[in-house]
């Protein structure tokens, strides 16, 4: 099925998911609308002039109302009673219609409802889900399903009797393949770690150069609110993998893919970095003295790295410490957008003025 070119800013907006800003985040009085975790409703007679994303959350346009741009909705339900003049694009959710949709419509792990009312103006392309049309809903385009269909095969004629096939005889015993246990020296891995950790302080160092107002923020939030770091990079663990995929399934849009797959490492990278900073700072600070912050940032990196790595080797257990570690990287990185911005609802800290003596 051949979908319009519309559907990459159906695409591009749930991109915008991956940027974890305050609840709402919106782009002047008619802009595109960005929900995390809420219920979206427009009312009968309202309008709204722009694109609307949804994570984790559902979404209710009443009768009589219109949205002029695309919708996105991930992890939720979406009732469309009203009218909309765009593309929709919804992946683990349902989708009920009963307006006029000028756009394609394209639904990754749901089912869609049209009722007798529900007129679509364009194409409609599931994954893994289906479409089912009430008497008198109409669709302009072609609906297309992935799902492999179901071939009725018709009855075959009575195959004749095979003649009797002579016993095979019988094989003599043969020596079972001795298994071969390949042990890895645990040395290795713990070398493996420390290569990691000095490697990721030296690119620490480097940041602290040119880049130290940016990690002090990132570690401010971590700091103030590990929490909501760690459920901002939950977010984000969530979301990257799902971006991607949609990223990739338009061929064009394969090369933002891939940028966006190479984003989420250099994002961990540079939370572990201002993470090590504050544990450079908290060291020199305990042991009463004074390092350059290019190399209390080195050594606290270092040390959180070569720590949390150790940890992972533990079986069983060990991974945990280094994903909550991980989790809190990200949203630290996610909520001050790489250190661009102070955090959404911390608290700015205050420069201390010293005040001369008095004469």
């Amino acid at each position: 099925m051949k979908i319009k070119s519309n559907l990459v800013r159906i695409i591009l907006l749930l991109a915008l998911l991956l940027l974890p800003t305050s609840t709402v985040f919106a782009q002047g009085p008619d802009g595109d609308v960005v929900l995390f975790g809420q219920n979206y409703t427009l009312e009968s007679g309202d309008e709204l002039n722009g694109s609307l994303a949804v994570f984790g959350g559902n979404v209710n346009i009443e009768k009589d109302s219109t949205i002029n741009g695309d919708v996105a909705l991930i992890g939720g339900n979406l009732s469309l009673l009203g009218d909309t003049n765009g593309d929709i694009a919804l992946i683990g959710g349902n989708l009920t219609i009963s307006g006029t949709i000028e756009g394609d419509i394209v639904i990754i792990g749901g089912q869609a409802l049209l009722t007798e009312n529900a007129i679509v103006n364009g194409n409609i392309a599931t994954i893994g889900g289906n479409v089912q049309k009430e008497p008198g809903a109409e669709v302009t385009g072609n609906i297309t399903n992935n799902a492999p269909p179901v071939i009725n095969v018709p009855d075959v004629p009575n195959v004749p009797n095979v003649p009797n096939v002579p016993n095979v005889p019988n094989v003599p015993n043969v020596p079972e393949t001795p298994e071969i246990n390949v042990n890895v020296n645990p040395l290795w891995n713990v070398a493996g770690k420390i290569g990691q950790a000095f490697l990721v302080a030296i690119v620490g160092m480097l940041l602290t150069l040119f880049l130290q107002p940016q990690l002090e923020r990132v570690g401010n939030a971590m700091v103030r609110q590990p929490f909501i770091a760690g459920g901002y990079g939950f977010l984000v663990f969530i979301a990257v993998p799902v971006a991607i995929l949609i990223l990739a399934i338009t061929i064009i849009l394969i090369p933002i893919a891939l940028i966006v797959a190479l984003i989420a490492p250099l994002a961990w990278l540079f939370g572990m970095v201002a993470l090590g900073q504050e544990v450079g700072d908290r060291f020199t600070k305990a042991i009463n003295q004074i390092w350059a912050p290019v190399l209390s940032t080195g050594f606290g990196t270092f040390l959180l790295v070569l720590v949390t790595g150790l940890i992972s080797l533990i079986p069983c257990v060990g991974w945990l410490p280094s994903f909550l570690v991980t989790l809190v990287a990200l949203g630290g990185v996610a909520m001050t957008w790489f250190g661009t911005r102070n955090a959404p609802g911390g608290m700015v800290p205050q420069q201390v003025v010293e005040v001369p003596p008095a004469s």
